[in-house]
């Protein structure tokens, strides 16, 4: 699988070393940077990078790293048509693909252990969505906003 990953300088050593992980794994890894170490460096210019070739890319999933992968789960998502989920133990990067079809998992450098950041990511493009109805709906009513602002119908109250 292709993966693009993306990271700042908090995450730029995990990344690193989760780019080898993945290409020994077999993936086709395409780095977005940074490919310099640079405290005062902005992971929009990565994260975004990465999500853009990601919806460029039907066949791709996508990492983001960073410090608490906050910043740039919030880059991703503002690239059109992306969903990226933030993933904090494996059943988040699990859930982040089966429910939710995310297409790019963000994850915190700085509060997980090497071989837990691995773990989830593993999970993460190991897991095929659902095709759940209920889930494609739900995506379904995330894509229209997206696209017209339009919000979902209010579910009836119940008597």
């Amino acid at each position: 699988m292709r993966v693009h990953v993306g990271s700042d300088h908090a995450g730029y050593e995990v990344k690193n070393r989760l780019v080898e992980v993945l290409r020994d794994g077999g993936h086709e890894v395409v780095d977005h940077g940074p490919f310099v170490y640079d405290e005062l460096d902005d992971y929009p210019a990565f994260c975004l990078r990465a999500g853009e070739a990601v919806a460029a890319d039907a066949d791709s999933l996508g990492v983001v790293i960073g410090g608490s992968g906050n910043g740039e789960q919030i880059a991703a998502n503002k690239v059109k048509g992306i969903r990226a989920a933030l993933a904090w133990s494996d059943e988040t990067a699990r859930l982040a693909r089966e429910h939710n079809d995310a297409q790019v998992v963000a994850v915190g450098a700085r509060m997980h252990p090497f071989d837990d950041v691995v773990s989830f990511v593993q999970t993460f493009l190991a897991t095929p969505f659902s095709q759940s109805e209920r889930h494609a709906r739900r995506i379904g009513m995330l894509s229209r906003y997206e696209e017209s602002g339009e919000l979902p119908p209010l579910a009836a109250a119940a008597d």
